[in-house]
Parts: C-alpha cells; structure tokens; sequence
C-alpha cells in the first residue's frame, strides 16, 4: 500500500496534485484523503495504486491541525480572500484579550453552518455551484468539535491561530465567525493544514521531490 505526504503549495487544486503524482508515478489509480481550498498549503495525503485509494476514506474522519490567518475589519463572500471583500464601516479591532477570549469560547462542541462557497451537496447540487448561480439557500448546522485553538500573532488587522479540530470543520467559518462574535467582519486569507490524525506536515515532501517510477 503506498501513500504518499505532499506539502500542498498554494495555487493548485487537490486534483491538480492528484494529476501531478500521476505523471510523475505513471500510475493511473491515484486519490486524495481530504480537499485542500487552491489558497491553503500543507499536508494532503495521496494514495497511489489501486488498495492505496481504497483505504483513503480512513483518513476522512480523522481529527485535523490548521494554522490560519484572518483579516480583521472586513468580510468576504466567500469567508477567504478568495471572494468579494468589503470592508466593515467603522470596525472596531478587539483588544488582544478580547480575541483571545473569543477564539476560546469556540472550544468543545457546537454547531457550525457550512458556508455556501464549499462543496457539500444539498439537493444533489454542490453549495458552490447554486453561490456561482447567484442562490443562498438554508444550510443545516453540523455539529463539530474544537478541541484546541491559541492565538499566535496579533498585528491588527492580522491575527493567526493555531486550531485542532473534527473533520468536516471549516476554518473560514471560525474566521468569519470569530468576525461576528467581535462585531467586526473577519475573513480567511491565509491556511496551512499541518496534521492529519497523527501525520505530520514536516515528514511531507514537496511536488518537486515526487518519487518516479517510470
């Protein structure tokens, strides 16, 4: 069974890097155990071969680490940098207490709405192609669970956090919801997974350092 550890750059799709570990193996049978937005860097596991992909479900629900930066003082449509962003009139920027108390109050389990940039089906229809339609339509909330989250650099309106969480967890939700609580507006700009269960971003390798087959 062979599975692979990429550090994801910026700028590619999970599939691209599914394409790239083809050519680069020359093998035909190749998936990935959980999407990476085309912004976020970091750890995604491949699996190449045929049993390889098969056992990549297991990684689905596995607990995962995110190091993340928000603007503060602004939204987004999309809750990241890639959407429309509007700046807040007349934001207030929290005192650093009053973000770290926020980010705190996430801990443990609650319920999180999935935004509608993302690829959860309702309806048979991805969220994001009905958003690219110009339609909203009512989510049901997931529950989740935040098993740790720290603040780790405050320059406003810039603050990155480090966050453990469940699967399923959307980290530009936390953003943007992080943007509510604050009465602020808050949206995602930078994100780099740096576990997956107990793998770890540091023994990924680069694309440029795919082993070849051929």
């Amino acid at each position: 069974m062979n599975f692979l550890l990429i550090d994801k750059p910026a700028g590619l799709t999970s599939h691209d890097v599914v394409d790239r570990v083809r050519r680069a193996t020359g093998v035909r049978r190749v998936g990935h155990g959980g999407t990476l937005d085309p912004f976020a860097t970091g750890l995604l596991i491949v699996g190449v071969g045929r049993e390889a992909t098969r056992e990549l479900s297991s990684f689905l629900g596995c607990d995962k680490e995110y190091e993340a930066t928000m603007i503060l003082g602004a939204v987004s449509d999309t809750q990241d940098r890639d959407g429309k962003i509007e700046t807040v009139a007349e934001a207030q920027l929290p005192s650093l207490e009053q973000l770290v108390t926020v980010l705190k109050s996430f801990l443990g389990r609650h319920d999180q709405i999935p935004p509608m940039y993302s690829a959860k089906k309702i309806g048979g229809k991805k969220l994001y192609e009905l958003a690219r339609a110009g339609q909203v339509v009512e989510r049901q909330p997931v529950e989740i669970t935040i098993h740790d989250i720290e603040l780790l650099t405050y320059d406003p309106p810039r603050a990155t956090f480090r966050v453990r969480c469940s699967a399923g967890t959307y980290v530009r939700t936390i953003a943007h919801d992080v943007g509510q609580k604050l009465d602020c507006g808050a949206y995602l700009d930078e994100l780099r997974r740096t576990k997956i269960g107990d793998l770890k971003v540091t023994d990924a390798i680069s694309l440029d350092n795919l082993p070849k087959t051929n």
